[in-house]
């Protein structure tokens, strides 16, 4: 057997710092352990506190519809921020497995103790009559200070998984290429695996044993998953860092300003170090930092604000060409943020009887969501894909680019269904005057098909963009790259808050209930749905200008 086929040729060594033999390391033997337990538990943690939060702030927290949902997105979006961190260090000096290790023991540490305990602690836990609860500021302080700091911890774990996941196989070997983009279908599948068990028993469990205990299983599997990633550590690959990322940006970037006098020359072999006549992505604006000049070295060695290679100036640039991809998913994230807050809340206003005993938590409708991830992930992998290979004669079915707007026009689909639910909701209000009932016999599952396009949402956009930054990312980036993915849900849930917090202080002028009152019954959240539809629409416009304009990298193999 050849070198080159017994070794990975993408740099990634083993657990005993030795080049990665293909046989005994990585591919689906090492993803078992990332896939079955550490994500699908680690998710189970993360959806089992965050799936019916919103509805934890009003009841024990006492707070209002729009306050509620505010918190909400704005602490999802935090947890969605905290990647950055997490891959700037994996990228920069520790790699991806440790952050991880280190990550996910803050997590648990801060899960199993604080947020636990407020919700089960005599004098953390808020005080509550069969007139509602009545917490103290420190308890509001405490409850919070909890939820931050898992957010905190959540964010070395969101960025470094999937791409140490994708790291199991070599980008330079086609049969382990193709098995990669596989890969993270079935990552997000394990994620929705968990969320399925978090939006159905959990949210059960909280709502009708105890917030205690709710918070408490989640905790157990967080352990379970920090002990899953650990044991396969003898068969995963190791790609080594490879320096500050956000150092290398910033070398650029000088470099090209102290040259901005400087013509760079047509002939591209003439750039610092590079024999290639072509780059990876097409522009010159950062090229003058590869231009050689009087004064780029220091002492006889190359000084890296005054001269950069031209093959890390890619990086930049390969970096700047994601940037428009990157913001087009923001409103889509908007869109998806709405399911753990204003559907829940929608939700609480409807008949939640499941036969003449049993009642559904709003919160746990979100399982139909899971359910469709579930259900499209396998289906698009192993059907969806074949068929449109036929017709495109792309190895992936669809270009990933395209998958992405599949997902950003199901993104607009959604809002609509959920506005005209929403529209017979209030007509039916109107209609038996019911503008001040609890619950009206209106049957929740009404709302099972606006969940459903949001899982088909995922599966499309969310799958799709993960994959498209990692493989888009130059490679020591990718952490970086997959923590700017996430980024997106982030600020989509940051505009939740800004929209919700606009639409409520425009519509609440004189004395007017406004669109999202505390009675749902008396508002128009049709309209705010509307909005977002709208939003959706002219997001997938301008999308389809910018998916028409991108350059795919070139992928460039290095033995190792």
């Amino acid at each position: 057997m050849s070198e080159d086929y017994m070794y990975a040729r993408d740099g990634t060594v083993d657990s005993h710092d030795n080049p990665a033999n293909k046989n005994k390391t990585g591919k689906w033997k090492a993803c078992c352990f990332i896939l079955a337990w550490n994500e699908c538990c680690e998710r189970l943690a993360y959806y089992g506190m965050s799936t019916n939060l919103v509805n934890y702030l009003q009841i024990r927290l006492n707070q209002g519809n729009v306050t509620a949902s505010n918190n909400v997105t704005n602490w999802s979006g935090t947890c969605y921020i905290t990647p950055l961190i997490g891959a700037f260090l994996a990228d920069a000096y520790f790699g991806r497995y440790w952050i991880i290790d280190i990550f996910s023991i803050v997590y648990c540490v801060v899960r199993m103790t604080l947020l636990t305990m407020t919700a089960s602690v005599e004098g953390l836990n808020p005080s509550c009559d069969e007139n509602g609860c009545d917490p103290t500021k420190s308890q509001v302080v405490v409850c919070f200070l909890a939820l931050y700091l898992i957010a905190f911890g959540t964010g070395g774990i969101k960025p470094c998984l999937s791409s140490f996941g994708g790291d199991q196989f070599d980008a330079n070997d086609e049969a382990e290429k193709k098995k990669k983009s596989s890969f993270f279908n079935w990552f997000y599948l394990s994620i929705n695996v968990g969320a399925l068990v978090a939006s159905s028993v959990l949210v059960w469990i909280q709502m009708n044993v105890g917030w205690g205990w709710g918070f408490g299983i989640p905790a157990v599997a967080m352990f379970i998953a920090v002990g899953s990633f650990f044991s396969g550590s003898r068969l995963y690959r190791f790609p080594k860092p490879g320096g500050s990322p956000i150092t290398r940006i910033f070398q650029v970037l000088v470099a090209s300003m102290r040259k901005s006098h400087v013509n760079v020359p047509h002939d591209k072999t003439l750039l610092s170090e590079t024999t290639d006549a072509e780059s990876n992505i097409k522009g010159r604006l950062f090229d003058k930092a590869a231009v050689e000049v009087e004064g780029g070295h220091v002492q006889g060695l190359i000084s890296p604000w005054k001269l950069y290679p031209v093959t890390q100036v890619e990086e930049l640039k390969s970096i700047v060409r994601l940037l428009p991809v990157w913001a087009s998913g923001i409103i889509c994230s908007t869109v998806y943020s709405q399911m753990s807050t204003l559907f829940v809340l929608q939700g609480n206003t409807m008949d939640q009887h499941m036969g003449p005993n049993f009642r559904i938590p709003s919160a746990s409708l979100s399982l139909f969501d899971t359910l469709s991830v579930i259900f499209w992930t396998p289906v698009y992998d192993r059907i969806i894909v074949q068929i449109a290979r036929k017709y495109t004669g792309h190895e992936r079915g669809f270009t990933q680019l395209q998958r992405m707007g599949i997902g950003l026009v199901l993104s607009t689909i959604a809002m609509i269904v959920v506005g005209i639910l929403e529209v017979i909701r209030l007509n039916y209000v109107r209609r038996h005057n019911y503008y001040d009932l609890e619950y009206i016999p209106m049957s929740i599952f009404w709302q099972v098909p606006q969940y459903f396009i949001v899982g088909c949402v995922e599966v499309f956009t969310v799958i799709g963009q993960v994959e498209f930054f990692y493989d888009q990312a130059p490679d020591a980036m990718r952490g970086l790259c997959s923590a700017l993915a996430l980024t997106t849900v982030a600020l989509g849930n940051y505009l939740s808050t800004l929209l919700v917090t606009i639409v409520n202080n425009l519509t609440t002028k004189n004395g007017n209930l406004g669109w999202i009152p505390d009675n749902m019954n008396r508002g128009h959240l049709d309209y705010f749905y509307w909005l977002l539809a709208i939003l959706s629409l002219l997001n997938f416009l301008v999308y389809l200008w910018i998916s028409k304009s991108y350059t795919y990298k070139k992928v460039a193999g290095r033995l190792g």
